[in-house]
């Protein structure tokens, strides 16, 4: 399965979806959806890093104190992200986030992320083959 993420339609708020080979690359690719609410991902320098360990035994959420604490890591370091390196082993989640300071001018941040919910949280294998992870996430 060739990795990818994508935005799903919600009434008032916005779903991300990442899917990938493994969860942890799932997860990856949510992350990546989720950057792109705020801003363009291309204009995002993967310059600094920032080392993130969440840990729950349900993966699904899991994924949703994954994509809370990359919200965590945006707000109070005031960074953006576009590379993920995520692991997952029995049910810890050690991940490396790189990105850089928010320049207004250049990244032009469009909506702020509040938080990953419940609501059409899912985090499967899929038949074909590979893994999705997908939530609504607050804005």
């Amino acid at each position: 399965m060739q990795a990818h993420w994508e935005h799903f339609e919600h009434l008032a708020d916005i779903g991300v979806r990442g899917y990938g080979d493994t969860p942890a690359e799932a997860f990856a690719q949510a992350a990546l959806a989720l950057t792109a609410i705020v801003t363009e991902l291309e204009a995002v320098r993967p310059v600094e890093q920032v080392a993130v360990r969440c840990e729950d035994e349900d993966l699904e959420y899991l994924f949703v104190a994954w994509l809370n604490a990359l919200v965590f890591e945006m707000a109070t370091r005031r960074m953006l992200f576009s590379r993920f390196d995520v692991q997952i082993e029995a049910g810890v989640l050690r991940a490396t986030l790189c990105g850089e300071t928010v320049d207004r001018e250049r990244h032009r941040p469009v909506v702020e992320v509040k938080g990953a919910t419940l609501t059409e949280l899912a985090v499967h294998s899929l038949p074909e083959g590979g893994w999705l992870a997908q939530c609504i996430v607050d804005v």
